[in-house]
């Protein structure tokens, strides 16, 4: 099996209310049943008017009680406003439970790459509705049957540094549950269950880079067949030990 990870770059930024489709399909190659589409979050966002100006924000006296000196205070009360409950803080970091139920650092909210100058990129509102709104646009320009997933880049608790994760997804499999086959030595998996749109958001990540502009990449030659979402990826805090 031979899997294809091509980046497709664009000249400019994506404005609000960009039509991701067609910037994909002006710089992919045709498109085929059972391509993969890695949409960064940001592309998403700054598409969907996702974007906060800071000067624009009263922060709270609950932010300023969080920011306590080692962070600007708008900047918590964005964070807050995205967040169900905040788990961990350790100086100006946050560990947030998000409104849609992602754990991660500061709820996404990012400075890095935003449009404007003292501007922030939140998460899209609903990554899993995203992707199957630009699946669904991209699959009536083009005719073939494919996945998209957005990616966004996150740390894990057990490991440093961060990795491509899938924070959307429509169209593929996104978790593949392997208990009860039976491996090269013959014993019988138990528990064995891959993250697979996990895996392509990492794999993806290798193409998009943090300073060259490509938000999109195509997955090519990866048989994905399924229609799951992000959402199941998310772990139950019932069987989260760090939680």
């Amino acid at each position: 099996m031979t899997i294809e990870i091509v980046p497709l770059a664009l000249a400019r930024d994506i404005v609000e209310s960009d039509d991701l489709a067609s910037l994909i399909t002006d710089v992919a190659p045709p498109l085929r049943d059972g391509d993969i589409i890695v949409v960064t979050h940001k592309a998403v966002s700054k598409s969907e008017g996702r974007i906060v100006d800071l000067g624009d924000v009263q922060p709270s006296a609950r932010a300023v009680e969080v920011a306590a000196g080692h962070s600007d205070p708008r900047l918590v009360e964005v964070i807050l406003g995205e967040s169900r409950r905040i788990l961990r803080q350790r100086g100006p970091l946050l560990v947030v439970e998000t409104n849609g139920g992602l754990v991660c650092a500061n709820a996404g909210v990012d400075r890095s790459n935003a449009p404007r100058e003292d501007s922030v990129v939140l998460l899209p509102l609903d990554p899993d509705g995203s992707a199957a709104r630009l699946r669904s646009a991209l699959e009536a320009r083009t005719g073939a049957s494919v996945g998209v997933v957005v990616a966004d880049t996150m740390g894990r608790a057990w490991r440093e540094g961060i990795v491509g994760t899938a924070i959307g997804a429509s169209g593929l499999e996104t978790l593949r549950d392997l208990s009860g086959a039976v491996d090269a030595g013959g014993r019988r998996l138990q528990t064995t269950v891959v993250a697979i749109a996990d895996e392509l958001a990492a794999a993806a990540d290798l193409a998009f880079g943090k300073l060259e502009r490509v938000p999109f990449v195509l997955v090519r030659g990866y048989a994905a067949p399924g229609n799951g979402s992000a959402a199941q990826l998310i772990r139950h805090p019932d069987r989260d030990l760090f939680r």
